[in-house]
């Protein structure tokens, strides 16, 4: 007799600061392997399993994450009482914002139309400790105007293969990003925060391992003097020979936004 499945979307928060990233790993403390450890407490050892809309890299963190959880058998019941219980058995750097019972055709992978990606920093000088899990700091000063204007050079249909590392046979190169721009932090403030911070907002259907990251490093060379304009738009012209190779701290980085293709999701 086959089985009863029940299908789950739930929305999650987290700082990802303590994590090695998302995707469960032996030995390490992940954000999947935290969710799935307190699940198996909450649902008492009933058969389930949980599916990421993506993957986050170690220490990234996430305004607007989502999951989807499968149950066999039988429904949750109450899921504001479930969603309650689950908040409570959660460490407190991991917060779930909500829960919904989808149809078992939606796939949070290919169903997810688009991300936005946020990546906080400040530069010049040494941060206060408490900003570490937030800001990246680059203690050498940049020239910000022209990292708000490079960024514009991001948008578009381009092929990123020079943005991502460890790439597989088969992967598709070729990325659209929506839209690309650097501007004053007004995301996250705190009164231990330098005086002047900023953020650079990356929009797309999908990005590659380390892309925004990459991207960030880029502009972060860029502004230090260490790469021109012209290097930046050669650096996304598909018959390039440039070789990038800095990766800007994960801490920075943080999943914003995330859109499914259905607007009641």
């Amino acid at each position: 007799m086959q089985k009863q499945r029940y299908c789950y979307l739930l929305r999650v928060q987290y700082l990802g600061f303590r994590y090695s990233g998302w995707q469960k790993q032996p030995k390490q403390k992940t954000i999947e392997g935290m969710l799935a450890k307190t699940l198996k407490f909450v649902l008492a050892d009933r058969s389930f399993k949980i599916l990421g809309a993506g993957r986050t890299d170690a220490k990234v963190s996430a305004v607007n994450m989502a999951f989807e959880l499968f149950v066999d058998d039988m429904g949750l019941g109450n899921l504001n009482e479930f969603l309650s219980f689950f908040n409570e058995n959660l460490p407190p750097d991991i917060r779930a914002l909500s829960i919904k019972e989808v149809d078992k055709a939606f796939n949070i992978i290919q169903d997810a139309k688009q991300k936005e990606y946020i990546y906080l920093f400040s530069h010049g000088e040494k941060n206060h400790p408490f900003c570490a899990p937030f800001l990246a700091n680059i203690l050498q000063p940049l020239d910000i105007d022209v990292m708000i204007k490079a960024a514009k050079l991001f948008e578009g249909s381009h092929d990123f293969k020079t943005y991502t590392a460890r790439l597989q046979e088969g992967t598709t190169t070729f990325r659209t990003i929506i839209s690309c721009e650097l501007k004053p932090n007004e995301v996250l403030k705190a009164n231990f925060f330098p005086r002047e911070s900023y953020a650079l907002h990356v929009k797309g259907e999908g990005f590659m391992r380390y892309q925004i990251r990459m991207i960030m490093g880029a502009l972060i060379q860029l502004g230090k003097g260490e790469l021109s304009m012209a290097d930046i738009q050669d650096s996304l012209r598909p018959e390039t020979t440039m070789k990038l190779t800095y990766v800007a701290p994960g801490s920075g980085l943080l999943l914003h936004e995330l859109h499914f293709t259905d607007q009641k999701i």
